[in-house]
């Protein structure tokens, strides 16, 4: 179990990260938010990789700080930013990655074949990384996370090159192995956590705004989803008033989907509600 407490970071003047208060088990917890909402801030405290300003973080009743290493090789992550050396392999980076956990050689070369093969790169495993993709880099910083089974994976955009096939085996595999451990999995791809998070994380500017079940902010927002079907330039001039809000096409016209606490008159209230509904109320919404 993770204990986190009043966990704040500040950069000067800014806060990043402002009274985060959570208990986390094992399972998924997806990770919501737009762009600085503090999902990478949250995660790189999570990992140790930066200093906070105040809080703390504990596991199974243990300050992190005070773990150390013990700790750290619990954790796969796999950050956004991509550092890697350019003339490994990616079965070299693998094998040095497993190295580093203290994993022997023999188990390491197995769950490389299996985590590469999970992410669709075994049949380049021999190649450099200096000729990957962004894509291609990312599922291999993906695959190293999972190495030795570790009790905490935390993936930071983790479906980011993966193409939709890629991305359904990804999910799967995350929902298979979250009942012994706890997977922490931030995007901006709400289908990617829809379907296995147990909970969901929901941020904005630095602050946790919800903290709850898929099935449970759905409810919340019940009666607040609506549509208004028109012509391209009547959708268009409605995306340009509320600025946030779906469009979409549909055989009937063009659909402006949009999720407020007072929906317009104007509007068709629907009760097919999703996560990425319940995303733009929160997040991107004008509640």
């Amino acid at each position: 179990m993770i204990e986190i407490k009043k966990l704040k970071k500040n950069y000067g003047d800014f806060t990043a990260l402002d009274d985060l208060d959570l208990v986390l088990e094992n399972g998924v917890y997806g990770i919501l938010g737009a762009n600085g909402a503090g999902k990478s801030t949250f995660l790189n405290l999570l990992t140790d990789n930066i200093k906070r300003t105040s809080g703390e973080i504990l596991y199974n009743g243990t300050e992190i700080l005070s773990l150390g290493v013990k700790f750290r090789r619990k954790v796969g992550y796999t950050p956004q930013l991509q550092g890697m050396y350019e003339d490994f392999s990616a079965g070299q980076f693998m094998r040095y990655i497993g190295s580093l956990k203290g994993m022997k050689h023999r188990e390491c070369k197995v769950q490389t074949e299996k985590f590469l093969s999970l992410v669709g790169l075994k049949s380049v495993a021999h190649k450099k990384l200096g000729s990957f993709s962004g894509g291609m880099r990312q599922r291999v910083l993906l695959a190293s996370a999972m190495l030795d089974n570790p009790e905490i994976l935390i993936l930071d955009e983790p479906t980011a090159g993966l193409d939709p096939e890629e991305r359904i085996r990804l999910r799967n595999y995350i929902a298979e192995i979250s009942e012994s451990r706890m997977v922490l999995l931030a995007t901006h791809v709400v289908d990617d956590i829809e379907c296995i998070a147990h909970k969901v994380i929901l941020m904005k500017k630095g602050k946790l705004l919800r903290f709850a079940t898929p099935g449970e902010l759905i409810s919340e927002i019940s009666g607040k989803v609506g549509e208004f079907c028109g012509t391209f330039e009547e959708v268009n001039s409605l995306k340009e008033k509320y600025g946030k809000g779906q469009t979409i096409r549909r055989e009937e016209g063009f659909i402006f989907r949009v999720a407020e606490e007072n929906l317009p008159e104007n509007f068709r209230r629907v009760s097919d509600i999703s996560l990425e509904d319940v995303y733009l109320f929160y997040a991107e919404g004008r509640k």
